[in-house]
């Protein structure tokens, strides 16, 4: 058997493998066709509509295409050209007005859910969220709320969100498949969407936007709460302006303060004031994942401090190792351990 024959015979074989890899998503996953808010909804819709007309154009055209074949075969006995025909002012009025009518059905609804998209909502409307994307994180501000969260974006369910987004330092794009579609976010300008979570839940979200090395691992999480919980989450935030530290932590606070702090703050209420150059960490003790992306484990957190760019290349976060000792390390991440809401 040829090298040939057999790369074609193994080419539906690889395409089943592929078919079956598409189920083996992490949860939360990334997908558009699992709408879980109005926004996503009623893109989603766009989505079916444009599918349709292009599986009705495919089949009308490939019966055509079949009757064609079939009738107008060579047949046995038959010699020389066969009548060439050309130009038909039927045909093609036909075959120019069916698209501009496709266009026209696609292209109605579309623009008006563009439009209603791009509505700003105000204060009293909607819950205002100010995203500010950084290599390789996210920040969210909620200026009315007087509090700033990093990485995880928590919003109330049944409650439009109005985010107003904005860059750091190079173009990144937002995008939360599960609520709505991505717009992009550029240093030194201001967009505006608004999306919707419908039910409570934890969606993923991502950088749609090559921005550099470790593009492909900027994520972050929405929670989705009810409103009752989401009002319990922003107390417990602010709250974390006078949160002591238990007395087994206070080392590990010390190397904090010394070490951390010019970037990091673990206050929920101070980034609003100041704006960070690095993650706030209120509430860093209840995620679920480091740098957006990395199980939470101390094995992890101290590889982490040790050497960032082990495991996110690019990231501005500078290396500790050789800098602190096992010991500081060890006491540094017991007290991020302590960073809860609880």
């Amino acid at each position: 058997m040829s090298r040939w024959n057999l790369s074609w015979r193994l080419l539906p074989l690889l395409a089943v493998m592929m078919l079956v890899l598409t189920g083996c998503a992490q949860d939360p996953y990334l997908s558009a066709l699992d709408p879980k808010g109005p926004v996503a909804s009623a893109q989603l819709s766009l989505i079916m509509l444009s599918l349709y007309i292009m599986i009705g154009v495919f089949v009308v055209v490939m019966v055509i295409y079949v009757y064609v074949l079939f009738r107008f075969r060579k047949r046995p006995g038959q010699t020389g050209i066969p009548e060439q025909v050309e130009g038909n002012h039927k045909l093609e009025i036909i075959w120019t007005v069916i698209p501009l009518i496709l266009l026209a059905v696609l292209a109605v609804p579309t623009v008006s859910l563009t439009f209603d998209l791009a509505e700003k909502h105000s204060t009293e409307e909607a819950l205002q969220v100010k995203v500010t994307a950084h290599q390789f994180w996210w920040e969210f501000e909620y200026p009315d709320l007087e509090i700033s969260a990093g990485q995880d974006l928590y919003i109330p369910t049944g409650q439009k969100i109005q985010f107003q987004v904005t860059a750091k330092d190079v173009m990144h794009a937002i995008w939360i498949p599960a609520l709505g579609g991505k717009i992009d976010t550029n240093p030194g300008m201001t967009n505006n969407m608004w999306l919707q979570a419908d039910k409570p839940g934890t969606y993923k979200g991502k950088c749609a936007e090559l921005c550099g090395p470790s593009h492909a691992l900027m994520d972050f999480k929405v929670i989705a709460l009810e409103p009752a919980e989401f009002d319990k989450w922003v107390n417990n935030m602010k709250a974390t302006a006078t949160k002591t530290v238990p007395a087994s932590a206070q080392a590990g606070q010390e190397v904090f303060n010394q070490s951390c702090i010019g970037c990091h703050a673990v206050d929920a209420t101070k980034g609003v004031k100041v704006p960070d150059i690095a993650p706030n960490l209120a509430g860093f003790a209840d995620r679920t994942v480091l740098a957006g992306f990395i199980e939470h484990n101390n094995e992890n957190l101290a590889q982490w401090i040790k050497n960032p760019q082990s495991l996110k290349p690019g990231n501005l976060m500078p290396a500790f190792e050789g800098k602190l000792d096992e010991q500081q390390i060890n006491d540094l991440v017991e007290y991020m351990n302590t960073l809860t809401l609880e």
